[in-house]
């Protein structure tokens, strides 16, 4: 699969997904940046080399100069790398000719409102939900539905601003803090949604679709916790073996969001909540997974997003010969994502060790690290770390999982409180 004449354009590639532009590297092919805003989004900001890409272009609002200049380096392909970039690389794809999901869905695998009126359109199980402006307008749809909502952003990412609401009253106060803050990409909110409260597992679907043809590359269940002034925080991952029973269900479901959302090419990441009635969609990124996801996909399956990206866009017809090929795990993995529970100033984490030598312990990312200014954690964008865990075991690795869920709390956080 050697294309050493290859082009290719990564849409906001930003190091979170530098993976995928080094597995195209590997294969010979030169890598274009396309950064499809001037000034870096909030969540991007800090240092990153942008050295190994063969040109950098800062899209600065003019898609006609932008096509231009990335005509110049005749790419095969142009992926959204992140997702801010998806509704730029659908223009630039379909301004080029390359494989395109197109411009025509593009507001629907961005607005999540769109999204789901999108997917409900196409005859799918999908979630209640209101457009809302004003605090009127969301208290009054709150108290005709009844019971728990979610409020949440319309464009933003990693559970930024999502709030679980029990009262119409949180409900106006969740909008008013949405409409008063940007979002993790620096775009200030005008409106948000509010859908119903859908109740039943978590699971993440993450797929690769060439020509319509799509692979579930991996399936996780998420775990979550509730406590006071924390809800439905998301506390860890586990990557579900190809004979559960729920995952043909969610894999079925999730094909069928992608044809309804016009996602025929590239890499995509479903949020998929298996209710009473069946699997029902929370929310579709089409780009990679973030998180690291594709490395523990890898370590459990020996395949993951990045594999099959590449493969569908540089060897297309493997792709398709392909995707149909049986799923097997080599090993159970888990995913943990700690919780803080206070702010201050990180002196150490006391217990880490203890969690280095449990059995099937495998690696931590380390996202504050000590002497940083710490926060409690509330969603994605406050982690403090990442620990994967692998076994053959899927005993041993909930063993440990569960272990360290037992650590995590003001114990495992040495922090220093202000004078």
């Amino acid at each position: 699969m050697s294309n050493t004449d290859s082009s290719v354009v990564l849409v906001d590639a930003y190091p979170s997904s530098y993976a995928l532009a080094e597995a195209f590297m590997e294969q010979g092919c030169a890598v274009v940046r396309v950064q499809s805003t001037q000034d870096v989004p909030r969540c991007y900001q800090g240092d990153f080399d942008t050295r190994a890409f063969s040109d950098n272009i800062i899209h600065r609002g003019v898609l006609s100069e932008t096509v231009a200049a990335v005509a110049a380096h005749r790419p095969v392909a142009v992926i959204a790398a992140g997702e801010y970039g998806v509704e730029l690389a659908d223009a630039l794809s379909e301004e080029l000719a390359v494989p395109t999901n197109g411009r025509r869905l593009s507001p629907a695998r961005r607005n999540k409102f769109v999204m789901t009126e999108t997917v409900r359109a196409a005859g799918l199980r999908a979630a209640r939900q209101k457009l809302v402006e004003e605090e009127q307008t969301l208290v009054d749809w709150h108290r005709e539905v009844g019971g728990r909502v979610v409020v949440k952003p319309l464009r933003s990412a990693a559970n930024d601003g999502v709030t679980v609401c029990d009262t119409p009253e949180e409900s106006a106060a969740a909008l008013r803090g949405i409409l008063t803050a940007t979002t993790v990409f620096s775009e200030t909110n005008t409106a948000a949604v509010v859908q119903e409260y859908l109740v039943g597992g978590e699971y993440v679907v993450d797929t690769v679709s060439r020509d319509g043809r799509h692979r579930a590359t991996d399936v996780w269940k998420y775990s979550k916790m509730t406590v006071p002034g924390v809800r439905d925080r998301i506390t860890g991952g586990h990557l579900i073996p190809e004979d559960a029973p729920v995952r043909r269900a969610v894999v079925d479901y999730a094909h069928d969001v992608l044809d309804a959302l016009g996602i025929r090419h590239g890499p995509a990441h479903l949020e998929i909540i298996v209710t009473d009635e069946g699997p029902c969609l929370v929310e579709v990124g089409a780009r990679i997974a973030g998180a690291n996801t594709p490395y523990y996909a890898e370590l459990g399956a020996g395949e993951s997003q990045i594999g099959w990206t590449v493969q569908a866009y540089l060897d297309p017809e493997r792709f398709l010969a392909e995707h149909r090929r049986p799923y097997r795990l080599r090993q159970h993995v888990s995913v943990s994502w700690p919780t803080a529970p206070q702010p201050g100033k990180l002196v150490s984490y006391p217990l880490l060790d203890v969690v280095r030598e449990m059995e099937s312990f495998n690696n931590t990312e380390i996202f504050v690290q000590p002497g940083d200014s710490i926060v409690r954690t509330v969603d994605d964008s406050t982690k403090t770390m990442a620990v994967g865990f692998a076994h053959p075991s899927a005993e041993v690795v909930e063993r440990d999982f569960n272990a360290l869920c037992y650590l995590d709390g003001p114990g495992f956080y040495d922090v220093a409180q202000p004078a």
